[in-house]
């Protein structure tokens, strides 16, 4: 970290105080961009050092105490504390490089172990900086507490509130009694999440160096730990880098699927090979070759985003690892079984498929009532029947929104960083009317994870639909050139960005490329295209079809594009479309929005 001018340091230890003070600043400070876990892994390690307890600062004791993993854990199998240890030291020292880069007090927590370490910078300012208000709320309401950066010593200055010291007190004490809680099993309305069972377990093989050299070696290894951590939040499986080892004499469960990889460097050409290979046959069930010019990004940019791709490949859901039928499932009623049955039927949606995964992941969350995607799922398959009604000739009711939005917040309230969950609350908003609840859900689960092509593409959706067009877009655009699933569901949305910008030729390739069987939806959007650009006689076809094969929707076209579409502008261009393609409005209809 000496970028971060953490070198001037010198070998004075800072008071306890002051040490509390800088962690205060860290964690409230804007440019500190970490989420809520990494955080509770900081203060927990400044904690436990500060008590001295730095020596019991193992991969071991902080997932337990921060990750909420049970005895049973294994570093080298799940690799959950590395990699939140390298996010922390990263964001560290971008922290002193801009937000403190004038603190006097420097923490640091060095490679080769996780307890932090304390120095005082010898050319901090002594002076007080102004000091800045931040809001936070209260059991009396919305409070104010002060915060000053360059501080030269920990003593109080005596016009800050008596507030403030009360504050920095609890919260070491809250900090220190939570950690304490967790090693001793207490429970906290369980919003830590549980150890995953029952999930895809992908071990992420070293990928091999085929060129001589340590810059190849360097770029292999850092390319592996680039992509065991962009899988990690993946919740649908689980990452191990090592195979597992057998306890008390019982033979360990075996990973599902290996990832191999090697890279070869040809001058600034930058090779790389991946390949998924299922592990009880040795079968390899998807493979891909990589090249990029390193002088175009740089090294370290080239090599995450080479990750990136393969991660996506791999992972996305719809991929190679949830592909499956539902004969090789039924029965099963664990939470991971009933995950691959979700994408079987959202692969064909059918009623009789939707009803057998909702009884699946009913049966899934009695018998594991802590599993976040189980109850994420079921909230999606509860969705399904307001964003696909005249496909599954379902009537949903308020109650069911209701109950989709509860399992939704139910799920994020076990794991508030299971993008999954954050999807399902989205669309939980969005169809409740709170459009402003469901772009903060949706920016939540893209920040968490924007590899997965499901949640870039319904997040794009939406925010389309909203009326944020060029930012909808470029996320359902950037989902569909990463083969996004099910096949051909996303081009419907390309299509309405098309039409929506003026371009109709685009807005009908687009919509003859989606698949116009999968909703009867997505023919109303074409016929809404073909009425725009006054094809009549192909207008009239789709017209004929919608009337023959789904009439429940032609008296509620009103209500379903006010249910989508939020801005009165963007409703008013489609029922122009659909109009000139002969389908009659009655303006007696109700547009929802």
């Amino acid at each position: 970290m000496a970028s971060a001018s953490i070198d001037s340091a010198t070998s004075s230890i800072p008071a306890e105080g002051e040490v509390r003070e800088q962690l205060e600043r860290i964690l409230l400070s804007p440019e500190f961009r970490l989420p809520e876990r990494t955080r509770r892994f900081l203060e927990f390690v400044v904690a436990e050092t500060l008590a001295g307890r730095r020596d019991y600062l193992k991969a071991f004791t902080i997932a337990q105490a921060v990750f909420g993993r049970d005895a049973n854990f294994d570093a080298q199998q799940d690799p959950c504390v590395r990699i939140e240890a390298g996010r922390l030291r990263r964001e560290l020292e971008h922290y002193y490089l801009t937000d403190g880069s004038a603190d006097r007090v420097i923490i640091t927590v060095p490679r080769g172990g996780y307890a932090p370490v304390f120095d005082v910078r010898q050319e901090a300012a002594d002076e007080d900086v102004e000091p800045a208000r931040v809001s936070f709320s209260g059991d009396d309401g919305r409070q104010e507490k002060w915060v000053r950066r360059g501080l030269s010593s920990g003593i109080a200055d005596q016009n800050w509130p008596l507030a403030r010291y009360w504050f920095v007190a609890g919260g070491a004490l809250l900090v220190l009694v939570a950690a304490s809680a967790m090693l001793h099993g207490w429970e906290f309305g369980g919003t830590t999440p549980p150890a995953p069972v029952n999930h895809a377990t992908i071990l992420v093989e070293p990928f091999e160096s085929a060129s001589e050299g340590r810059l190849a070696s360097d770029i292999s290894r850092g390319i592996t730990d680039d992509v065991i951590e962009k899988l990690v939040p993946f919740n649908d499986i689980v990452v191990v880098a090592a195979l597992p080892k057998s306890r008390s004499g019982q033979a360990a469960p075996e990973p599902l699927y290996a990832l191999q990889g090697s890279v070869r460097l040809e001058g600034s050409t930058l090779r790389s090979t991946a390949r998924l290979m299922r592990r009880a046959d040795g079968a390899v069930i998807w493979a891909n070759n990589y090249d990029a010019d390193m002088k175009v990004q740089g090294i370290l940019k080239t090599q995450a985003s080479l990750a990136d791709d393969i991660v996506t490949a791999v992972a996305r859901p719809f991929g190679v690892m949830f592909q499956t039928n539902a004969a090789s499932i039924a029965g099963s009623t664990d939470a991971f079984s009933c995950t691959l049955s979700y994408y079987s039927y959202r692969t064909e949606l059918t009623l009789a498929a939707h009803d057998a995964t909702k009884a699946c992941l009913q049966q899934a969350i009695e018998k594991a009532p802590e599993s976040s995607n189980a109850a994420a799922f079921l909230s999606l398959t509860y969705l399904d029947e307001f964003r696909f009604p005249y496909q599954l000739n379902t009537k949903p009711d308020a109650e069911t929104l209701k109950l989709a939005k509860d399992l939704a917040q139910r799920a994020v309230q076990l794991d508030p960083k299971n993008a999954r969950a954050l999807q399902a609350l989205m669309l939980a908003d969005f169809f409740e009317n709170d459009n402003a609840g469901a772009m903060r859900a949706g920016a939540a689960a893209y920040a968490i994870n924007p590899n997965d092509t499901e949640v870039a593409g319904e997040y794009g959706v939406r925010l389309s639909m909203s009326g944020e067009w060029d930012k909808g877009c470029a996320l359902i655009s950037e989902a569909v050139s990463k083969n996004a699933g099910p096949r051909g569901y996303y081009e419907v949305g390309m299509a309405l960005c098309a039409f929506m910008r003026g371009d109709t030729q685009a807005a009908e390739l687009w919509s003859r490329m989606s698949d116009l069987d999968y909703n009867p939806m997505h023919r109303l959007v074409l016929l809404a295209i073909l009425g725009t650009l006054g094809k009549k006689d192909e207008a009239a076809t789709q017209l004929t079809w919608l009337k023959t094969r789904s009439p429940a929707l032609i008296p509620n076209v009103r209500r379903e594009i006010g249910r989508r579409l939020a801005r009165p502008e963007d409703q008013e261009r489609f029922f122009a479309g659909l109009a000139a393609a002969g389908l009659p409005l009655d303006d007696r209809q109700v547009t929802e929005k």
